[in-house]
């Protein structure tokens, strides 16, 4: 009679076998393809992304305006302190519309990928906290100096560029803005958005 060390010696390499089959199956079966999109000709995109590490919460934000050619216009980046993703993400896109109305963009796309705030601001869903509420407030002021505008989200996959912008932010001490030229960082990033990469998110 087989020991029972045996029989799991004996069952383990096929049950390891079909368990690799079956994720390596599900794993390509599910990945979703991503690719950053151009704004239309006289529109204006700006992709954000907000950064919070760590138990300290240190956080930061970034930034990126593209046009219908995928051309660089401007980036910032910035370190905000303390503050959680949530918080991180909405003070970036409020900077980013500030350098809206500083560079007199009026139709404007808005990205970002962090769907529950995209929710909270297209659906205009309530929230409890006072300081979400109070950038939200902020952000809706702005919105309606605009012309025209729409919000959308996009997987990380497709917000590289911003987030990489966001990510620089935690190195800074003052907040910084790079017009025409993007840092070196970046350079490849640009290029493969502009180039219609496809990214895909393994989920």
């Amino acid at each position: 009679m087989l020991s029972i060390t045996n029989i799991l010696r004996c069952q383990s390499r096929p049950i390891l076998q079909n368990s690799v089959r079956f994720f390596l199956r599900n794993w390509h079966k599910e990945a979703i393809p991503v690719t950053w999109e151009k704004p239309e000709i006289g529109w204006t995109k700006l992709n954000f992304d907000g950064s919070s590490k760590g138990r300290a919460n240190k956080a930061s934000i970034g930034g990126v305006f593209r046009n219908h050619k995928a051309e660089f216009l401007l980036g910032y980046a910035e370190s905000i302190g303390k503050a959680n993703s949530t918080i991180a993400e909405l003070a970036a896109l409020r900077r980013g519309l500030e350098l809206v109305l500083e560079n007199g963009w009026n139709d404007v796309w808005l990205e970002g990928d962090a769907k529950t705030l995209i929710d909270i601001i297209v659906q205009g869903r309530r929230v409890k906290c006072l300081e979400v509420q109070r950038h939200i407030s902020d952000i809706n002021l702005i919105l309606l100096e605009l012309d025209n505008f729409h919000v959308t989200h996009v997987y990380r996959e497709g917000n590289r560029a911003a987030d990489k912008f966001a990510q620089i932010g935690h190195h800074m001490k003052n907040p910084g803005i790079w017009r025409e030229d993007p840092p070196d960082e970046l350079l490849a990033i640009m290029k493969e958005d502009a180039q219609g990469k496809i990214v895909l998110r393994r989920r």
